[in-house]
């Protein structure tokens, strides 16, 4: 009999743990980012000076408005014409950024200046083959639709996507050496769980992850 009531217990927490994961996947919302600040930041040769990879973050949160100048640092709309901090091969504008935070998974919104919900996990770790990036406050997955560059050959998408996807992490790094930030860039990643875990379609292609924080003290 007490068996059989711990048995019961047992199940009646599992659904309870699996309501609460439920609802929390239900909580994940668009987040209005602030409006970017562009009147900041150093020169740039000294930006370039200071301009480094690190596998070292602090686990503080960045706040919402210098994640703001981030997103839009790397590949935000700087023109009223709807182009970009960053180039790309006849103004494709393929190069997608996934926002990975500690709260979940959410896609850069550049038109609204928003993070627009995806996966209410924090799949931080999964972004990088390596041990940092589970400790770094933001890891932008960068991923390439290559449904949006239809008129190139086959052989020839992953090319333009990887010179496009070149500038945008440049943009990063140089922000955050600006910002007195931490950044590392990386390539070891283990892209078809990833991808399964992001939901992504069978033509978006992840090509890079770059995390951000402050640095480790």
């Amino acid at each position: 009999m007490n068996r059989i009531l711990h048995l019961s217990s047992r199940v009646t927490l599992s659904i309870l743990v699996l309501g609460l994961m439920f609802a929390r996947a239900q909580v994940l919302k668009p987040v209005q980012l602030p409006t970017p600040q562009m009147d900041g930041g150093r020169p740039l040769m000294q930006v370039l000076k200071d301009r480094k990879t690190t596998r070292e973050f602090s686990a503080e949160k960045l706040p919402l408005q210098t994640l703001s100048n981030l997103l839009w640092a790397t590949f935000g709309i700087n023109r009223p014409n709807g182009e970009r901090t960053a180039p790309s091969a006849m103004n494709w504008q393929e190069i997608d950024i996934y926002v990975a935070l500690a709260d979940g998974l959410y896609l850069y919104d550049a038109k609204a200046n928003a993070l627009q919900p995806v996966l209410a996990q924090d799949i931080r770790a999964a972004t990088g083959q390596q041990a940092y990036p589970k400790d770094a406050p933001v890891n932008l997955v960068y991923v390439a639709d290559l449904g949006k560059n239809s008129r190139v050959p086959e052989t020839e998408k992953d090319f333009w996507s990887a010179a496009d996807v070149g500038f945008i992490a440049q943009n990063g790094y140089l922000f955050a050496a600006s910002e007195g930030l931490v950044a590392g860039v990386r390539a070891m990643i283990d892209r078809p769980a990833l991808a399964k875990a992001m939901k992504l379609r069978p033509q978006q292609k992840i090509l890079l992850a770059q995390s951000f924080g402050y640095p480790k003290k």
